[in-house]
């Protein structure tokens, strides 16, 4: 079994956007909490400028199926039209 994983992913909501990127990543995080192997899937920073989106997966396995998941492909669904740049993830 793998180490846990732990990432941050930063949206950056277009100008106005701001609640309704907040929205789509508030009903993702009740999802995505609920998916094996998610130990920490939570919003911890938060401005009108940038969101913040901290994750701790328990395995490389599981972010693999968390990455390919309906949840992700929701989230990303939603948000497509309303970031001002791609998604940046960073494992840290």
């Amino acid at each position: 079994m793998s180490e846990p994983v732990r990432l941050t992913a930063t949206f950056i909501p277009n100008d106005g956007e701001y609640f309704r990127v907040k929205l789509a990543l508030d009903i993702a995080v009740e999802e995505v909490q609920r998916e094996p192997g998610c130990l920490q899937y939570e919003i911890t920073e938060e401005s009108e400028e940038r969101i913040v989106l901290s994750e701790l997966w328990a395995s490389e396995e599981d972010l693999d199926r968390h990455s390919k998941g309906i949840a992700v492909q929701d989230l990303n669904e939603s948000l497509s039209a309303l970031l001002a740049e791609p998604v940046k993830v960073e494992r840290v």
